[in-house]
């Protein structure tokens, strides 16, 4: 009973907290969620990066020099990367914000071109920065677009758990089977742009797979975001929330 009065209390923490401004460098935005055990902060930079502030670590995600000037930001405990293309593995954007002790997680393909770092294999789940971390599966399916982001090259999404709150970004991906497998998900990241990612339907239809309680189309370039969010509004299980993430 005290387990699902907590999943509860969970449900009603995400919804109700609203996305707010918060002081960080170039007008950059964030939005803050309770843990139960503290509080996550999401900082938006932009398309497909992200920082991650939890119990005074900070974790980057895919930092790309177009999307913040390093120099202002704190040092990162931990630099994920999604895979190797050139607007999510960005060696100038990791070496202004690495210090003495951060690690570098990314996948096998993306190490050996970035020549430093630690490959993470899918689905074992790591300790690290206050975090766990879990790497899992992202490609293209769609005929004619495998070429951009190809399964065998095993690039890399990721499930951030922060005490009982489940954080998915699922890198350059469209929906894929493994979707199906990630365990609930408090908070999703998907990518929305063409010809790379997915349309807003797949994106839809991703996110009645994997159940976030909330969804952050990201990386969507060009593409509508409205269309998503028409095409969820019937969905009164999934809040759809739009930031500065083309």
């Amino acid at each position: 009973m005290a387990k699902a009065v907590f999943s509860v209390a969970l449900a009603f923490a995400l919804s109700a907290v609203p996305g707010f401004s918060q002081s960080w460098p170039e007008g950059k935005t964030s939005d803050r969620f309770d843990t139960g055990n503290g509080e996550l902060e999401i900082v938006f930079l932009g398309h497909g990066s992200l920082i991650l502030v939890y119990k005074g670590s900070y974790i980057y995600i895919d930092p790309v020099s177009q999307y913040g000037d390093f120099s202002k930001y704190p040092k990162a405990d931990l630099i994920l990367v999604t895979h190797e293309h050139g607007d999510h593995l960005d060696p100038k954007a990791i070496a202004a914000l690495s210090k003495n002790g951060t690690r570098i997680l990314l996948p096998e393909a993306s190490r050996k071109k970035l020549g430093a770092g630690e490959a993470l294999q899918h689905g074992r789940p790591l300790d690290v920065a206050g975090v766990t971390l879990l790497a899992v599966a992202a490609y293209n399916v769609t005929s004619g677009r495998m070429i951009y982001h190809p399964r065998d090259r095993l690039d890399n999404g990721y499930v951030i758990t922060a005490d009982s709150l489940r954080v998915y970004v699922a890198g350059d991906t469209e929906p894929i089977p493994e979707m199906a497998n990630l365990g609930h998900v408090d908070i999703a990241f998907l990518p929305m742009n063409q010809p790379y990612t997915m349309t807003p339907e797949q994106a839809a239809a991703a996110a009645r797979v994997i159940k976030p309680k909330i969804l952050y189309p990201y990386h969507f370039g060009s593409t509508d975001t409205g269309a998503l969010t028409k095409l969820l509004a019937n969905d009164k299980k999934i809040e759809v929330r739009i930031r500065n993430l083309q």
